[in-house]
């Protein structure tokens, strides 16, 4: 085992175990670390670049909940993406929050994570993808809406993205400083993935979106979906049997994997 410490744009500690590493990442827009997994392919060659997976967690989750539902490994080396895992703390919603100066998740994603990973791993920057469950596929495509040029594509698996009938659940309310606004809906439209559709019209690319049909977040998928169709934004949704829990991702996933794997044969 080994211990490196980098200076980067954050501080860091990482561990390495074979084909896989992980790494605390200080930030100057996080009141607190951020624990970051990362898994190589294991065949990856000298020189080889590789895409890129992003996977983010869902509410009160952590950087290890997606190794925890499928093999990360297994499907770098399947796929050979390298597959990044960061730590959503817990309840962050991947945004940056207008009342929590710490607490600027974006900003931290797109200074730096994405320079880190661009700088310490041999990844093509040019498929790169994004995906993740409940939280996590609201963080997905939200980050895509304010990242279109860095993402391929992005995917989500039962997610929230609708924030406005849920304002008072999973932390959103304080996330979002509701209590000290007037107008709740504008703040809640502006942060949802739901309320920033013209952004994926501007990007013009490719998403894909699933839930199971018995997900309490079932017609806000529909709905999205629904909506991205009128607009004439290219989406691929799968609704399939399944509910809000790990076994609906661990089944799911596969499914969006394969959607960007195609997209770079």
């Amino acid at each position: 085992m080994k211990t490196f410490v980098f200076f980067l744009l954050a501080s860091v500690i990482a561990i390495q175990v074979a084909a896989q590493e992980q790494f605390v990442l200080k930030s100057n827009f996080l009141n607190r670390p951020d624990t970051v997994w990362v898994f190589i392919p294991e065949d990856s060659k000298v020189d080889q670049l590789h895409p890129l997976l992003y996977l983010l967690h869902g509410w009160s989750g952590n950087y290890h909940q997606w190794d925890d539902i499928i093999d990360c490994q297994t499907y770098a080396n399947r796929y050979g993406f390298i597959v990044v895992c960061p730590d959503g703390l817990y309840d962050s919603w991947y945004i940056d929050s207008p009342v929590e100066g710490e607490n600027q998740y974006e900003q931290f994603f797109e200074k730096d994570l994405i320079p880190f990973i661009s700088e310490k791993y041999p990844v093509d920057n040019e498929p790169v993808f994004i995906t993740g469950f409940s939280m996590g596929g609201h963080g997905a495509l939200y980050l895509f809406e304010k990242n279109p040029d860095y993402f391929t594509s992005a995917g989500s698996l039962s997610g929230l993205l609708d924030l406005q009938d849920w304002s008072d659940e999973y932390g959103i309310d304080r996330v979002l400083g509701l209590s000290e606004i007037e107008n709740d809906s504008e703040i809640l439209e502006l942060f949802s993935v739901a309320g920033n559709t013209d952004q994926l019209n501007l990007a013009n690319r490719p998403i894909v979106v699933s839930c199971g049909t018995e997900d309490d977040f079932y017609k806000i998928n529909v709905d999205f979906a629904e909506v991205c169709e009128a607009n004439h934004i290219d989406i691929q949704f799968i609704n399939s049997q399944g509910n809000h829990n790990s076994e609906y991702w661990h089944s799911a996933i596969k499914a969006q994997v394969e959607f960007f794997y195609r997209m770079i044969q």
